[in-house]
């Protein structure tokens, strides 16, 4: 058994997860048995033969280079315009260390550290969204379901240019996130340019506290197929996927609708993929101390259900690594545009004095089935559709408008009459059904539905 500790899967990783709103949850014993359904083995590869070490240095050369970084750190001390202690200099050397070896790795002081095991807990105020470092620039990965973010507009794939009144140019995705966060109430504003936008857009946003909900199953109408939608992997994920696909009984077809899931925890993706997969490796992760191969083997319940896949650019890390798995076992079709292309896992190594400071350190790369990489790639999807409303004719377009104002006028009399308290209605829209209008607001959505209705014509004959 192997036991993961702080190894995160987001695109962004524990700082994104800081401006996202949820906590991140450490996953132990990972080789642990699902409801006694599927397995997720824990392999032990071959050791990474791709890359050529390089040669070690002797031990005077490492004097050599550290008597070299002493010399910079004096002539600094002595001679910068401000006063700087050794301290200081040493932990800006730290901090420039880290940051230009990825963009992902970092150099957690005290307070920074601590803001980390604080957010792990589950929820805070913030404005709800994953960013990354994409091409040099501070990027959204995706806006999360119901937040702050999502709803005033802002998109996966945008560049944040301003956050308030400062430039992001060459800013730390950890100091992006402290300017970001904040307390429930206040705002903040984003300045982004956007793909098609002749002018960068601003968003003033009020944070508020960020509850993801992560999963949830419907029935389309008019089909007997079944549309799931996984925002984060938290660690609930297969738990509900599995109860909610039982509760509609027995379907046609599957959408999974990863669209904007900028990851989560890795367990939960292996064992989501082991719902449609009977056996075999889901992900491989080849670092310098090991690598480790993640199978299933099992009841895979759902494994004969015809299953489409949706994904975008703001679909990074687990979520690529389910449709990666999913397409590599020819399991499924995969629809939508190009995710995010985040194959990195980082680890936080506590340090210093009293271990009260870190280092965030990428450790590995991840690798699918057939050995190809997500890392700044991300997967390509069989059926390329980009982002929109179905395109409909003059006279369909008529009857879905008046049909939407009717429904429009049924609801205001309903509000009138009853009113219901917050837990009713949060009940009502988790069990809604995926209407024919929705459908028409969403070509990709459409596309995966005539994917399945095409798979069931091609097999009936």
């Amino acid at each position: 058994m192997k036991k993961m500790n702080f190894y995160f899967l987001s695109g962004i990783v524990s700082s994104a997860l800081l401006v996202g709103g949820f906590g991140i949850t450490q996953a132990h014993n990972i080789g642990m048995s699902f409801e006694n359904n599927h397995n997720m083995i824990v392999a032990q590869a071959e050791p990474n033969t791709d890359t050529k070490s390089k040669k070690k240095l002797s031990r005077a050369e490492k004097d050599q280079a550290i008597q070299k970084f002493m010399s910079a750190v004096s002539l600094v001390e002595n001679n910068y315009v401000s006063d700087l202690d050794t301290s200081e200099i040493i932990d800006k050397a730290i901090s420039g260390m880290l940051s230009n070896l990825d963009a992902h790795s970092a150099y957690l002081q005290k307070k920074d550290y601590e803001d980390l095991r604080a957010k792990t807990s589950g929820s805070f105020s913030g404005i709800g969204i994953q960013i990354g470092i994409k091409d040099g620039a501070l990027t959204v990965i995706a806006p999360l379901d119901d937040t702050p973010a999502k709803k005033v507009g802002i998109k996966s794939g945008d560049i944040i240019i301003k956050i308030d009144d400062k430039q992001t140019l060459d800013m730390k995705i950890d100091q992006a996130v402290s300017l970001m966060k904040g307390r429930k109430g206040t705002k903040v504003t984003l300045t982004v340019v956007r793909a098609g936008e002749a002018k960068p857009l601003k968003f003033e946003i009020k944070r508020d506290e960020i509850k993801v909900k992560s999963t949830s199953v419907s029935k389309i109408e008019e089909t007997n197929y079944a549309y799931v939608r996984v925002a984060t992997f938290d660690q609930n994920v297969t738990q509900e996927v599995r109860r909610g696909l039982k509760q509609l009984g027995k379907v046609d077809g599957i959408v999974l609708d990863l669209r904007g899931n900028p990851g989560g925890l890795l367990d939960q993706a292996v064992s989501l993929v082991g719902l449609f997969v009977k056996n075999g490796i889901v992900v491989s992760e080849k670092g310098k101390i090991e690598n480790v191969e993640l199978k299933v083997s099992g009841n895979a319940e759902f494994a004969n259900i015809p299953l489409v896949v949706i994904v975008n650019g703001g679909s990074a890390s687990a979520s690529e690594i389910v449709a990666g798995a999913l397409q590599d076992h020819k399991r499924a079709i995969i629809v939508g545009e190009s995710t995010f292309g985040k194959g990195s896992v980082q680890k936080v190594l506590p340090f210093g004095n009293q271990a009260k400071e870190a280092i965030k350190l990428t450790i590995a790369k991840y690798y699918l089935p057939t050995g190809r990489s997500i890392q700044a790639i991300g997967i390509k999807p069989d059926i390329v559709v980009a982002e929109g409303e179905v395109p409909l004719g003059a006279e369909h377009q008529l009857d879905f408008k008046e049909a939407d104002l009717k429904r429009h006028l049924k609801n205001e009399l309903l509000n009138d009459e009853n009113k219901v308290d917050a837990k009713n209605e949060k009940t009502e829209t988790d069990t809604k059904n995926i209407t024919q209008a929705m459908i028409l607001r969403d070509i990709q959505l459409k596309s995966s539905i005539d994917v399945l209705k095409t798979w069931g014509v091609i097999h009936s004959q």
